[in-house]
């Protein structure tokens, strides 16, 4: 995806988000409410080490999408489990950001 594209899109995502759940998120933030949503049990207090799961969750779903996870299916909790298939190539943090994005509007683009 072209970065200009994918900049417009990226705002586009980040819009419907904040006419939700106000303004000013950032990716951290969209990854967290995408962890919650794949996570299925709604809104609810999460403990510091259950944000950071969520977060976890949400990259292991989105980079599902390039083959680098496979969700192995729920603990008795519900949580979502994934298998890495494959490592990641090394990506600077701009990349990462960029990596990112490009997942989270794909994945907005099928849910």
């Amino acid at each position: 995806m072209v970065e200009l594209e994918l900049q417009k899109e990226w705002q586009g995502v980040l819009s419907k988000l904040e006419e939700r759940f106000g303004g000013g998120l950032d990716l951290d933030a969209v990854l967290f409410l995408i962890g919650v949503q794949e996570l299925g049990q709604g809104h609810r207090e999460f403990k510091k080490s259950e944000k950071t799961d969520l977060m976890h969750v949400a990259i292991c779903r989105l980079l599902s999408q390039y083959g680098y996870y496979e969700l192995l299916g729920e603990d008795e909790d519900g949580w979502p489990h994934y298998k890495e298939l494959g490592k990641l190539p090394r990506l600077n943090p701009t990349q990462q950001s960029l990596l990112m994005k490009e997942a989270i509007v794909a994945y907005f683009k099928t849910i």
